[in-house]
């Protein structure tokens, strides 16, 4: 049994999945999605917690730096709801201010180029939510 990390955006959702052993966190792929038109990538997530055997969900919660909840907190939420509705898995809220700056050094200091950047950022901040996760339950 799997564990799944997402960090949700208004345009994509960065996915990782735990190993088996619930140690590491590994990115898996960037869903395009689009909230203006209702498209937000709930099939393929249904898939990778089929085809992983995901037993729990942790969706970033990006929270504004007084500890408050915006607009976009309130949306990852609301994504989470949908989810546990339509997968039946519970959601877990992990904290994720800063992931995306950290992942973005991360890709800098690796010298990974804009265009790349771009396409696994969301990725990144996926595995850096999850990671922070599973390190927290050892």
């Amino acid at each position: 049994m799997r564990i799944m990390g997402l960090d949700v955006g208004s345009k994509t959702v960065g996915v990782a999945v735990s190993d088996e052993m619930g140690w590491t966190a590994q990115g898996l792929e960037t869903i395009r999605i689009n909230e203006e038109q209702n498209v937000f990538g709930f099939e393929q997530i249904g898939k990778i917690i089929k085809e992983y055997d995901v037993s729990k969900v942790v969706v970033g919660l990006p929270k504004n730096m007084n500890g408050s909840i915006g607009p976009r907190g309130e949306a990852s939420q609301v994504y989470g709801q949908e989810l546990e509705k339509l997968y039946e898995v519970p959601v877990i809220y992990w904290d994720e201010r800063l992931t995306t700056m950290a992942a973005e050094r991360v890709l800098l200091q690796a010298d990974v180029s804009r265009k790349k950047r771009k396409k696994v950022i969301d990725k990144m901040a996926a595995v850096m939510i999850l990671q922070g996760y599973l390190d927290s339950q050892k």
